[in-house]
């Protein structure tokens, strides 16, 4: 009689797990598409990624909000926003040429204007948001268009912004277009490769203006 009680009060225990679990996916499905689409602008799709973008080849642009600090001088953390004409403010160094510039051009950039007043200093630049960051994802997905981004993302997000491949998908010719002004560079995908965990590479993050293409 004991045992089959204890047994009882397992199942009964199991099945609240169980439905606590399916609480937690409902409540995640809910949100989830809420929370991607908040505040949609007129014509584009936000979608919220990562908060700072660390990569030193990151190419700024008009609207970009960029953190900078020098190592023990505080007068010298600054945080500035990319002005409409591509320029920033910083203290000693007056205007300087922001927009089209990668995160490494910039840093080295100031870094050498001020060597006069700093003996090598030790300067950080980050960008924590990104201003009218915008990518395309079009063809055989469920919701393409175009994703107004704040922050990061890769080409698998993208593809899950857009609401996931459709049936009718080719899912390992999937191709990223990247335009530099004068030329233009094509990045391949193969879908079931990458979420496999193999050459994971092709998972690149994506870039302003960049065209995910999905036939």
């Amino acid at each position: 009689m004991v045992e089959s009680l204890r047994k009882r009060e397992e199942r009964a225990y199991r099945s609240m797990g169980f439905m606590k679990s399916m609480f937690l996916a409902a409540g995640f499905i809910l949100t989830f598409p809420a929370a991607l689409f908040a505040g949609e602008p007129e014509g584009a799709k936000p979608v919220e990624a990562e908060g700072r973008l660390q990569s030193p080849a990151y190419v700024v642009s008009c609207g970009d909000v960029l953190e900078i600090s020098v190592w023990k001088e505080e007068a010298l953390t600054k945080t500035v926003t990319v002005l409409p004409d591509g320029r920033i403010s910083f203290p000693l160094v007056g205007e300087v040429q922001a927009a089209g510039k990668t995160i490494k051009e910039i840093k080295d950039h100031l870094k050498q204007e001020l060597s006069p007043y700093a003996n090598e200093p030790i300067l950080s630049v980050e960008v924590r948001q990104a201003g009218s960051m915008q990518v395309y994802v079009i063809g055989k997905v469920n919701s393409p268009g175009r994703f107004a981004l704040n922050g990061r993302i890769n080409v698998l997000q993208a593809l899950a912004a857009a609401g996931g491949l459709n049936p009718f998908a080719k899912r390992n010719r999937i191709k990223i277009f990247r335009g530099d002004g004068e030329s233009t560079h094509i990045y391949s995908f193969r879908y079931d490769e990458v979420i496999e965990g193999a050459n994971v590479d092709q998972n690149i993050w994506l870039q302003r203006g960049d065209v995910v293409v999905v036939p």
